[in-house]
């Protein structure tokens, strides 16, 4: 029974030993940390983030900081402000040959040292501080010389932050989407490199105040996986454009993208149609000469569908002063397909001059034929009724038929050939005129297009390299 009455103390005990280490060991409310030690001692456990605005009001207190003046320079001393610059290129959307324009989206970062901006780091807890409101530190004033249109981020926050490390220097970025002007030379349009550039100008700081220095290392980065529909992105070159005006020198960075055109599209949209074009109008010279219908049609219906394909290559490109590869191209080709439509008017008007020929040489024949029928009945009655009687045909003299059979050979036929010419051997099948031409033009029109193809590609082909090596 003493045992059973003993228990409630005992329980009472054990109670209060375990209430006495969960206070012993619970977080306050005031920040005080109860570590379970034999002095039941407050410690307090800094919070951080209480800490960083406290920093902030000290460091851009309006007692302390002016966001219109600018740091000094290295080390204090009263140089030019230095700062920093790199970039990442994100994408890069549209090339226009047309307007002669890029649209590029871009990472941009600026570093500078700022004395007045330090404070405590607290052993390392506090790697940097961040601000979003531009306007509470001085920034440099940097703008782009060759934009045309831009515009921020600002889905669902504003893409853009400041960082603040211990030690003063101060971190911007910000993405941003630019369309940059990028003049073009199109001579070997669309064998063609062309070089875009970015430039980065000081707009009121002179580089005695400030001067803009490309970050070590790697300035310029680039996406890895950048597809550009016609272009390729050869390469990058980053260098100083400082510029001096009537007002003074400003520190200037530019970066130059060299893209290479992707030739595989207008091979295929361009050089082979323009090709076929130009060979199917070749077929009017195995077409006969009196297919006049079939001929004019294949020669209208090719030379329209060329100026067509002509006039909407240009319609895409800028109207330039100068002639570009492309213009040779189409040009040439065109006038093959109307050399192929002139070639059937000349066939045409030789046609009708060997019909010409051949009428006024039967009537010819006619007339020395009845001249001689007549000197033959004059020569006396007595022969003529001979001859009469012994053949049904008309009897001349063998010299008068020989002479006949000469003339008409010399009027019929070619000249002798000469032996061993195969060339004349050759076009002696092909009697009248307008047949030689036809035979000649398919031989001719593919040889002078061949010839033309040849210099054509080594010229512009071996152009673009010498451009490259530049």
């Amino acid at each position: 029974m003493a045992n059973f009455k003993e228990w409630p103390s005992f329980l009472m005990v054990f109670l209060f030993a375990h209430f006495a280490q969960y206070c012993c060991n619970r977080i306050d409310d005031d920040g005080c940390d109860y570590s379970g030690n034999s002095k039941h001692r407050c410690i307090p456990k800094v919070n951080y983030r209480h800490k960083e605005k406290e920093v902030l009001d000290q460091i851009l207190g309006p007692g302390s900081y002016d966001a219109r003046i600018r740091p000094s320079g290295v080390n204090g001393t009263d140089g030019p402000t230095i700062v920093h610059i790199n970039l990442f290129v994100r994408s890069i959307m549209t090339i226009s040959d047309n307007k002669m324009e890029y649209s590029v989206q871009l990472t941009f970062r600026e570093q500078w040292m700022d004395e007045r901006l330090k404070f405590n780091d607290y052993n390392g807890k506090m790697k940097y501080l961040t601000l979003t409101e531009a306007s509470r530190v001085w920034m440099p004033d940097l703008f782009f010389s060759n934009e045309k249109e831009g515009h921020f981020h600002n889905i669902i926050m504003p893409n853009v932050y400041i960082r603040i490390f211990p030690n003063g220097l101060v971190l911007y970025s910000i993405r941003i989407s630019l369309t940059l002007s990028c003049p073009m030379n199109l001579k070997l349009y669309p064998l063609d490199r062309q070089t875009c550039s970015l430039r980065m100008v000081s707009y009121g700081w002179t580089t005695d105040d400030l001067v803009f220095l490309w970050k070590e290392g790697d300035p310029v980065q680039v996406v890895k996986n950048l597809h550009l529909p016609r272009f390729t992105l050869e390469k990058f070159l980053t260098d100083y454009c400082n510029s001096k005006t009537n007002t003074g020198e400003y520190s200037c960075l530019k970066v130059d993208l060299l893209f290479k055109r992707e030739f595989s599209y207008y091979l295929i949209q361009i050089y082979i149609p323009c090709c076929m074009l130009v060979i199917v109008s070749w077929v009017s010279f195995w077409l006969d000469q009196s297919a006049v219908p079939a001929r004019v049609s294949l020669g209208v219906t090719t030379l329209l569908t060329m100026a067509t394909q002509t006039s909407g290559i240009n319609a895409s490109l800028p109207p330039v002063s100068y002639t570009k590869a492309i213009d040779v191209w189409t040009g040439v080709c065109l006038t093959f397909v109307f050399g192929a439509l002139l070639e059937f008017a000349l066939v045409n008007y030789a046609s009708r001059s060997d019909t010409h020929r051949d009428d006024m040489s039967k009537k010819c024949d006619l007339e020395r034929t009845a001249s001689m029928d007549v000197g033959d009945y004059e020569d006396g009655p007595n022969s003529f009724n001979m001859v009469r009687s012994n053949s049904t045909k008309p009897l001349m003299r063998p010299e008068l038929m020989m002479s006949r059979d000469k003339m008409s050979q010399i009027i019929h036929q070619t000249p002798p050939l000469e032996k061993n010419s195969c060339w004349k051997s050759w076009m002696s099948k092909f009697p009248t005129r307008s047949k030689r031409i036809d035979v000649i033009s398919r031989i001719l029109f593919p040889m002078v297009f061949a010839m033309f193809n040849m210099s054509y590609w080594s010229t512009y082909l071996f152009r673009e390299g010498v451009d490259e090596d530049k």
